[in-house]
């Protein structure tokens, strides 16, 4: 059981630096063409081919990897900067081989609109076209063609703001005061992009949440209080009414996404630094209605908590020092792709003194002839399908990191009682562009989150926090704080089915295109649920 807990794709972070400069055969870009100059979100067409069967592939764009997918082709809408970009397109067969082509594209303006024709397309119906609107943005659009729609997604000045896997869209976004552009793209189960653009002017924030609700609907925010001087972290405590049910709530900071729950109340802990901050708070009904409340706070010092991100509750499950544990597990070829790489060689050392901050670390070490090989080493703990909130927090000491493909830390929970399980699986992808990608359960993929984690400086010791929640069918990736920058994810992606109640904390080292060995120390290795 615990190998179909941990299965995924971790051996697809190889970045194109480590391969050679000529194209391999198997990879064909048939859009754009090498030299185009094309509007974003560019149009990325491609497909793949080899004697052994085409497992993924790869966007990088200027190093970073932009969109990985499980298949032998692809066919997405990329945003990118204007300005010139180096692409390269990645593919990997079954056995492991990658195959690869590059072009350089020049990026000007916006990009027309997607395929479809006879009226199929999107269509947005707020904002209007110029409108000058306030901040968090109602943004509701639709998508209609021949097919069904397989996801959509917006996109202010290039930027991928939201995604869902439906045929409508009705949610807030932030954005700053100034002009913008606007684009709703849409997919269907083919592939094909079908698209809306144009622009609009955000004046100022945004008015109390949307009518329909008698008396009584709308939000309250019961902490902290209007005016109110608090230090950071500190709690946010609210609840949402109206005349249908609150499907979400969610808090926003200065016009930043900071936490969102599918409930009609919450209560967290939100980080901020001194100074005076808007406060709002939004809630959504079963009928797309929001309703908002927002002031000023002020923050004054620091409050301490935890690892850097929102407080652990009094009450909350914690378990220390989980490095210091007998009992790990480790397998290496389930932690290649699909659950069966290649092999590696590899082995672990415990209560090692130095390097350590606990006196007591666990030393893990990978090395091996076969590139791009993974291991992976998880602790079973005590697991309570009452919980919704997970941290993770952990020191480690890389010595070599110029060897290290990626680095993973995941929590993987099974919630007996909902019948579903989610892989909190996140990785610092440090020759993949060096930014932290998460994992989706129901979607078996990584998915590129943007936040900055880069190349672990050696011969230091990190500091690592990790927030999650869940409800029974959905998880979502709160924030990470690495070495005290806290990164908000706010990413949620659906469980599977599962059926027994388990918890286990997990480590991966993957391996580069030589197999360099190198060592990870971990330390402090805490988790907390509640």
């Amino acid at each position: 059981m615990r190998i179909n807990r941990i299965q995924r794709l971790s051996g697809l972070v190889v970045m194109f630096l480590a391969m050679t400069a000529a194209a391999f055969a198997g990879v064909s870009i048939s859009a754009p063409s090498p030299g185009a100059t094309t509007g974003s979100p560019v149009h990325f067409v491609a497909s793949a081919s080899a004697s052994a069967p085409i497992s993924a592939m790869r966007i990088y764009v200027d190093n970073n990897s932009m969109y990985t997918v499980n298949a032998s082709s692809l066919d997405t809408y990329v945003s990118l900067g204007n300005g010139g970009h180096d692409v390269v397109i990645v593919a990997w067969d079954t056995n492991g081989n990658p195959y690869r082509q590059e072009e350089t594209i020049t990026v000007s303006g916006s990009s027309g609109g997607g395929g479809g024709g006879g009226g199929s397309g999107v269509s947005i119906s707020s904002p209007a076209s110029g409108a000058t609107v306030g901040s968090p943005v109602h943004v509701v659009a639709s998508a209609t063609f021949g097919g069904s729609v397989a996801a959509m997604r917006i996109y202010i000045d290039g930027n991928n703001m939201y995604t869902v896997n439906a045929g409508s869209i009705d949610t807030y976004v932030n954005a700053g005061t100034g002009s913008h552009d606007l684009a709703v793209v849409a997919w269907d189960n083919n592939g094909t992009a079908y698209k809306q653009e144009y622009n609009f002017t955000v004046g100022s924030s945004s008015g109390g949440g949307g009518g329909g609700g008698g008396s009584g609907s709308g939000v309250s925010i019961s902490a902290p209080s209007s005016g109110a001087t608090v230090s950071s972290p500190f709690t946010v405590t609210a609840s949402a009414s109206a005349s249908t049910s609150i499907s979400a709530m969610r808090i926003y900071l200065d016009g930043n996404d900071m936490y969102t729950v599918s409930s009609n109340q919450l209560n967290t802990s939100v980080s901020a630094s001194s100074g005076t901050h808007d406060l709002a708070v939004v809630a959504w009904d079963s009928n797309g209605t929001a309703y908002k409340q927002e002031y000023n706070i002020t923050v004054s010092g620091s409050g301490g908590g935890g690892g850097g991100g929102g407080g652990t509750p009094s009450g909350a499950t914690t378990f220390w020092e989980i490095q210091q544990m007998s009992g790990w597990g480790s397998c290496t070829v389930c932690a290649g792709a699909g659950g069966s790489g290649p092999a590696a060689s590899y082995w672990t050392s415990q209560g090692v003194g130095s390097p350590s901050l606990s006196g007591s670390s666990m030393q893990f070490h990978i090395s091996g002839s076969t590139p791009y090989s993974d291991v992976l080493w998880w602790k079973d703990l005590t697991p309570n399908d009452n919980a919704t909130n997970y941290k993770y927090d952990v020191d480690f000491y890389i010595a070599n990191p110029q060897y290290s493909q990626a680095l993973e830390f995941d929590v993987n929970v099974n919630v007996g009682n909902a019948g579903t399980y989610f892989i909190f699986g996140t990785q610092c992808d440090i020759d993949g562009g060096g930014q932290f990608d998460v994992w989706d359960t129901a979607g078996n993929r990584w998915v590129p989150t943007g936040a900055w984690c880069g190349r672990p400086s050696a011969y230091t010791w990190h500091h690592l926090t990790w927030e999650f929640t869940r409800t029974n069918s959905q998880a979502t990736f709160i924030a990470v704080t690495l070495d005290g920058n806290k990164q908000y994810i706010n990413y949620t992606f659906w469980g599977k089915g599962g059926s027994w109640p388990a918890i286990n904390v997990a480590f991966q080292m993957d391996g580069d295109s030589n197999m360099d060995a190198y060592s990870v120390w971990l330390d402090n290795v805490t988790l907390s649920y509640w």
